[in-house]
């Protein structure tokens, strides 16, 4: 081959090499730019909330937006209400975030009370197709209520006595999510009543724990509305100091080992006779009290019984409501506790009748108490039957008054054959003797719902 024809070729290789790099730039180019272009296709996510339609004055909103593709541009927030557009929050992200999260408090007085929609604009920092796409917009229509609801009293007259209850009737200028009486920390609801002459007319049960003497006995009609505002009022009443006896129950490893046994998977199988028999006595009551709160909230709103309640017949009283019981093991104070319920005793496996009409909301074994029967009589009041042999009835079931619902027995934390017998207003145990007093309830009870 020639020397000139050598020198021909490499000058044609020459020529090539930056035609194909000017290519592959293109491409790159080109590339880079469909990606920026198309890297970022779906709009920005936003999300109101709460997702109540019903908001107060210590209500907040609260927005969210988020891009996490090519980050957030801007954020518009504006309130419509009465045919004005009210902006609230104006904000652009030059350097683009992938979340913004803004909080509106409603107490400023910008929104009024009423109906009023808030809508929020997020835009991304997307090419594609040259931004349009990267906008979205999403709107959500709230209530909000500024007024408290009132609460006007028609129970003027409201005598207790410590350990017993009372009822209160009243109205509010609205209906209402929760309302009722408030006695320190425990809380005794009220309950809508059907009619009432277009007022709101609400019926609460309460008591005067047996815990609360006068000197601390401190009540109060309580409402908050859905939108959150609240509204607390005072009334008259008058109150009653009780003494309760003392007792002392003596505690023998013959009976622990008869009863413990009982308890099989409710109690550590661990630990000496006593150290179970505390456990039951303590832990467990604790959790079987609970379990009567519980029950409390499934009640009527209305009442289900009438006219005094019936006793176990032909028997005698044994142990009293509200008796501090100090339990003594081999000379020595172990524990103490509360008796809160009337103990009665009968013949063995007596039939027992039910106090009053009702529907039951328990009937099974519960802890200390044994197999139990809880009547629910409507309005957050319930009795309650423990330590049966048997039980002649099943959660449902509608009884009347002198029913026979079971028979009396030992099961529980029961030294003998006897009923304990308990009436509950919201969970919280009340003396059963006022339910037996046929003036008492037409004095206490019946002459305010007439």
């Amino acid at each position: 081959m020639s020397k000139e024809t050598i020198l021909t070729q490499k000058k044609k290789s020459g020529k090539g090499l930056p035609l194909a790099l000017l290519t592959i730039i293109l491409l790159c180019t080109l590339g880079a730019g469909l990606f920026m272009l198309f890297r970022d296709t779906t709009v920005p996510t936003l999300s109101i909330s709460p997702d109540t339609a019903d908001l107060g004055k210590q209500s907040t909103i609260t927005i969210k937006a988020e891009d996490p593709g090519s980050g957030l541009k801007s954020l518009d927030v504006i309130v419509i209400q009465s045919d004005k557009r009210i902006p609230l929050v104006t904000k652009a992200y030059p350097g683009g975030i992938m979340l913004a999260e803004e909080v509106l408090t409603l107490d400023k007085g910008i929104i009024k009370e009423g109906e009023f929609t808030i809508e929020v604009t997020a835009r991304d920092a997307s090419l594609y197709p040259f931004g349009d796409a990267g906008v979205v917009s999403v709107s959500k229509t709230y209530s909000l209520d500024l007024t408290p609801p009132r609460i006007f009293v028609q129970s003027h007259t409201n005598n207790l006595n410590q350990g017993g209850c009372g009822l209160m009737v009243f109205a509010l200028s609205e209906k209402v999510k929760n309302t009722g009486i408030q006695v320190g920390e425990r809380f005794f609801p009220a309950y809508l009543q059907p009619g009432g002459n277009g007022k709101f007319q609400y019926y609460c049960l309460f008591a005067q724990p047996w815990d609360t003497p006068p000197n601390k006995f401190n009540p109060f009609i309580v409402a908050s509305d859905k939108a959150g505002n609240s509204a607390k009022r005072s009334f008259n009443y008058h109150t009653n100091a009780r003494q309760f006896r003392r007792d002392k129950i003596r505690l023998s490893d013959n009976f622990m080992e008869r009863t413990i046994p009982e308890f099989q998977g409710l109690v550590p199988n661990e630990g000496t006779l006593i150290d179970q028999y505390l456990y039951i006595n303590n832990t467990l009551r604790k959790q079987n009290r609970a379990k009567l709160v519980e029950l409390s909230r499934n009640t009527s709103p209305t009442m289900l019984w009438s006219g005094p309640f019936k006793r176990l017949p032909n028997a005698a009283n044994r142990a009293t409501f509200a008796d501090a019981r100090d339990y003594m093991y081999k000379g020595k104070k172990v524990d103490f506790q509360t008796h809160l319920g009337l103990d009665l005793a009968s013949i063995k496996q007596a039939p027992v009748p039910a106090g009053n009409d009702g529907t039951i909301v328990y009937a099974d074994f519960l802890g200390i108490y044994g197999n139990v029967v809880v009547i629910d009589h409507g309005l957050g009041l319930q009795s309650l039957y423990a330590h049966l042999s048997s039980t002649a009835v099943a959660n449902g079931d509608s009884v009347t008054r002198g029913q026979i619902i079971g028979h009396t027995g030992t099961t529980g934390l029961a030294g003998g054959d006897h009923l304990h017998y308990g009436i509950t207003v919201a969970g919280i145990p009340t003396q059963p003797f006022e339910w037996w007093d046929k003036s008492w309830i037409r004095n206490n009870i019946l002459s305010k719902t007439e």
